[in-house]
C-alpha cells in the first residue's frame, strides 16, 4: 500500500470510530430518556394510588357521618358522642401522620432518583472528557506522522 492508500485507510478508520462513538452516544441518550419515562410512569402510578387512597378516606368519612346521623336518631347520650368525636379526631390525626409519612417516603425516593440521575450525568461527562482526550492524542499522532513524512522527504 502506498502512502495515499494508508492515509485513506487511516481516515476511514477514524471516520468509522467517530461513527461508532456517535452511535454509542445516541444509544446512551435513548436509554436515559427511557429511564426518565419509566420514572414518570412510577410517579404517575403513585399519584393514582394517592387519589385512590383519598377517595377511600372520603368514603370512610361519609360512612362515619352516616353512623353519626344514625346515633343521633337513636338519641345517644352527649358524652358518648363527645368520646366518639375525640376518637375520631385521634383517628384523623393518625391518618394525617400516615399521609405525612407517605409524603416523606415520596420525597426520599425522589431524592434518590435525582442522586442517581446526577451520578449518571457525571459518568457521561467523564466519558466525554476521555473521548476528547483520545481524539487529541490521535491528532498529535497524525501530526507526528506528517512530521516524519516531511523529514523523510528531505
Amino acid at each position: 500500500m502506498g502512502k495515499r492508500e494508508i492515509k485513506r485507510w487511516r481516515e476511514r478508520e477514524i471516520a468509522s470510530e467517530r461513527e461508532k462513538e456517535r452511535e454509542r452516544e445516541r444509544e446512551r441518550g435513548e436509554r436515559e430518556r427511557e429511564r426518565e419515562r419509566e420514572r414518570e410512569r412510577e410517579r404517575e402510578g403513585e399519584r393514582e394510588r394517592e387519589r385512590e387512597r383519598e377517595g377511600e378516606r372520603e368514603r370512610e368519612r361519609e360512612r362515619e357521618r352516616e353512623r353519626e346521623r344514625e346515633r343521633e336518631r337513636e338519641g345517644v347520650k352527649e358524652s358518648e358522642r363527645e368520646q366518639e368525636r375525640g376518637r375520631e379526631r385521634e383517628r384523623e390525626r393518625e391518618r394525617e401522620r400516615e399521609r405525612e409519612r407517605e409524603r416523606e417516603r415520596e420525597r426520599e425516593s425522589e431524592r434518590e432518583r435525582e442522586k442517581e440521575g446526577e451520578s449518571e450525568r457525571e459518568r457521561g461527562r467523564e466519558r466525554e472528557r476521555k473521548r476528547e482526550e483520545r481524539e487529541r492524542e490521535r491528532e498529535r499522532e497524525r501530526e507526528r506522522e506528517r512530521e516524519r513524512e516531511r523529514e523523510g522527504k528531505r
